[in-house]
């Protein structure tokens, strides 16, 4: 099959392509299977991410980055999932996310003391958001950040944490002023190592992502210094999330658009082996039929990402824009895992296949970065706007 290249590639982004390649089928790949049934990936990979170059591939060269654009997180994004369709390597949540808000709000002090280590894989970033019973309205967190003297006290609960059991760095949300609504809103950045009061809870037990830690983590009277708070100022925190927003939903798009390619390299290679009636599944119309339609649904998500990325580059993807990447990708990316575990038939059922895999990891891409429904309301709000 012709791999589609994106209009924004160059020659080093297609060195650093190739060698990505070579990097998690060596050091990814082969582990996979073992994370999966730990929970996690080994603590070490990130150490060997970091040895690489891939780790906060944006962040400039002063602060211990590749020095980079977003380019290069795309393609770093991208070749990870292409490597095995899925993965438990949160790096997109660490080096996609927490690092830009390192990057775009923190102090000079902040990114010095951050940021380096981040990029050597000598701390693992996770940021904490949702609650147990607060989703996507970030309005109605109950975590607070108090400052009492000369420190913040931290008080609360968070859930679906990626990176949660590993983490070093947690960037929590919290209300720092919780009569003003969104306006009381904070990023408090806890260094997990030096917080009597933090702990983790469960590693949760997902239907997909098994070799991903995901977390419950709980802050009981933690004590963080002033200097931790991010922007400078109290209640910056939900403009901060919602400028992000567009990247976090753009990287959630480009991996759903990368398993796609996944999925339909598996599929076509099995359907060509499996016989039945006396040929290859292949040979057979339906078959066909259906890998021609995810083939095509797959490039026209690359299109429309490649589009999109264009805009970021130019600091133009819109919200809007972003939202209708995230809701349409995952929602097409679940159709066409569907598709293809169906071509394998029984054994499609089975885990000892990749699609097996790449379809429970699928679903929650529908969920995470915004549910999708909050996609579609974001989207027709801009109808009469």
């Amino acid at each position: 099959m012709t791999s589609h290249i994106s209009p924004w590639m160059d020659d080093e982004l297609t060195m650093l392509q190739e060698s990505l390649r070579d990097f998690y089928a060596k050091e990814m790949v082969p582990h996979e299977e073992r994370w999966q049934k730990q929970g996690h990936i080994d603590r070490d990979f990130w150490n060997k991410a970091g040895e690489f170059g891939l780790l906060c591939a944006s962040v400039p060269e002063e602060y211990g980055g590749m020095g980079g654009d977003f380019r290069h997180e795309a393609v770093i994004t991208t070749e990870q999932f292409r490597a095995a369709g899925f993965s438990g390597f949160g790096n997109s949540v660490h080096s996609q996310i927490c690092a830009g808000y390192i990057l775009d709000y923190g102090s000079e002090a902040q990114k010095k003391r951050w940021l380096p280590k981040m990029a050597s894989g000598e701390m693992v970033c996770a940021i904490a958001m949702t609650e147990p019973g607060t989703g996507s309205d970030l309005q109605n967190i109950k975590t607070t950040a108090r400052l009492e003297g000369n420190e913040y006290v931290v008080n609360g609960s968070k859930t679906f944490i990626t990176n949660g059991q590993q983490a070093d760095l947690v960037i929590v949300v919290a209300k720092t002023d919780p009569s003003l609504g969104s306006k009381g809103i904070s990023l408090i950045v806890v260094e997990t190592a030096e917080a009597p009061g933090f702990a983790r809870g469960r590693n949760l037990e997902k239907l997909g992502l098994k070799s991903q830690d995901t977390s419950e983590l709980f802050f009981d009277t933690v004590r963080v210094p002033p200097e931790n708070l991010l922007g400078g100022t109290e209640g910056q925190g939900f403009y901060q999330l919602m400028k992000s927003l567009p990247q976090e939903r753009l990287v959630v798009a480009l991996g759903g658009a990368a398993a796609m390619d996944k999925a339909l390299e598996e599929t076509v290679a099995y359907t060509a082996e499996r016989r039945a009636f006396g040929k290859p599944l292949l040979e057979m119309q339906n078959t066909r039929f259906k890998l021609a339609e995810v083939k095509t649904v797959a490039h026209i998500a690359r299109v429309f990402l490649d589009d999109c990325v264009a805009k970021h580059l130019r600091g133009e993807l819109d919200a809007t824009t972003a939202s209708m990447a995230k809701w349409w990708v995952t929602q097409m990316q679940c159709d066409c895992m569907d598709e293809c575990l169906q071509l394998f038939g029984g054994y499609g059922y089975m885990s000892d296949y990749p699609i097996s895999t790449m379809y429970a990891d699928a679903r929650v891409q529908k969920i995470y970065g915004g549910s999708n429904e909050i996609m579609k309301e974001l989207i027709a709000r801009s109808l009469t706007t």
